[in-house]
């Protein structure tokens, strides 16, 4: 015998599978909502890297637009 849609047996019913598929479409939701949240409050700090019109050391890079320029460590 096939298997179609109307012969498989879900446990507890069709609204059992629909409450853990919404549930788990709020929970994706609700952590992306967390992640965009936690990129727009947050700053992050300074780093150590090649100011412009210093020499760059090998391997290194510069900001293109440093967002600490006034402060230096």
């Amino acid at each position: 015998m096939i298997a179609t849609s109307s012969n498989i047996r879900w446990p507890g019913g069709k609204w059992t599978v629909v409450a853990v598929v919404a549930a788990g479409l709020l929970l994706l939701a609700g952590a992306n909502a967390h992640l965009l949240y936690v990129a727009i409050s947050s700053q992050p700090d300074c780093v150590d890297h090649v100011k412009p019109g210093e020499t760059s050391r090998g391997g290194t890079f510069s900001a293109a637009k440093s967002s600490c320029s006034g402060a230096r460590r």
